[in-house]
């Protein structure tokens, strides 16, 4: 083994050590906790909107951290969520690199990493400037950025498919209750089993279909070289009270996201950290 190797090696065992720290392990259980908040946050300004209130805010991670920052001891509120979020990220990482996943969990997992580091990112915006970008202006400046590219459209196209394919896959997992395989089961009653079946179901599913009609948005984008047809989450979610069902169909899908805010807040103690 050459020096090079060992010192490559030497690396990997010390960020997996450090990742799987007891106190690594505590923050990711944080963020877990966080990320309920947030989606619960947005589920009830969703169900706000449906019902005719909402008061003009969106219903996205944005929107969800500036009425974190509104709340009487928000500031310190903020910094528990970036210090959640961090650790949720690195564990992620951590996953993809030596969790020995199969290419589609890997994948799903960097997924996951990015998502966590740009709500770390939103998350100190508000910080410093006391607000954040929007996911819709966020989603549509970045496919306008590759639309310009050189196979924009196809580029775009390609990602829209893919956020199809993760909400189906999303919507499979919370059907076949697959999100189990992610529980410290053993650790739980018959009854938290049975409540987190029932959360994670419904959550999962409703996260689905939200991702699969934000990739059709996403690929409309793409074939009509229009950036303004993708939208973030507020958007998606505004959609669905556009549908012939009208607003009731927002309502079902919100509550489906209170619902997997009930689920985050069960992973905060059962989920499996390694």
């Amino acid at each position: 083994m050459t020096a090079t190797e060992k010192a490559g090696r030497q690396a990997r065992a010390a960020a997996r050590k450090a990742t799987a720290h007891p106190a690594m392990n505590r923050l990711a259980r944080v963020g877990l906790a966080c990320r309920g908040v947030l989606y619960a946050l947005i589920g009830v300004v969703a169900l706000r909107i449906a019902l005719g209130g909402g008061g003009g805010r969106e219903a996205d991670k944005a929107g969800a951290i500036s009425t974190v920052a509104r709340l009487p001891f928000g500031e310190v509120m903020l910094w528990v969520m970036v210090a959640g979020f961090v650790a949720l990220t690195l564990w992620q990482v951590s996953e993809a690199v030596f969790g020995g996943l199969g290419v589609g969990d890997r994948l799903e997992t960097v997924g996951r990493a990015g998502v966590y580091a740009l709500i770390c990112s939103t998350l100190l915006s508000v910080l410093r400037a006391g607000k954040a970008t929007s996911d819709d202006e966020k989603s549509r400046d970045a496919t306008e950025a590759l639309l310009g590219l050189p196979g924009g459209p196809f580029i775009v196209g390609a990602i829209g498919l893919g956020l199809v394919v993760l909400g189906v896959r999303w919507g499979h997992q919370g059907v076949t209750k697959r999100f189990r395989e992610e529980l410290n089961l053993g650790q739980m009653s018959a009854r938290a089993r049975s409540v987190m079946d029932k959360l994670g179901l419904a959550g999962y599913v409703a996260r689905g279909v939200i991702a699969g009609l934000a990739g059709v948005f996403v690929v409309e984008a793409a074939i009509t070289y229009d950036p303004d047809k993708a939208g973030g989450l507020d958007a998606t979610l505004r959609a669905f009270a556009e549908t012939p069902v009208g607003p009731w169909l927002l309502v079902v899908v919100a509550l489906g996201l209170v619902l997997f805010a009930g689920y985050c807040f069960g992973e905060s103690r059962w989920r499996r950290v390694r």
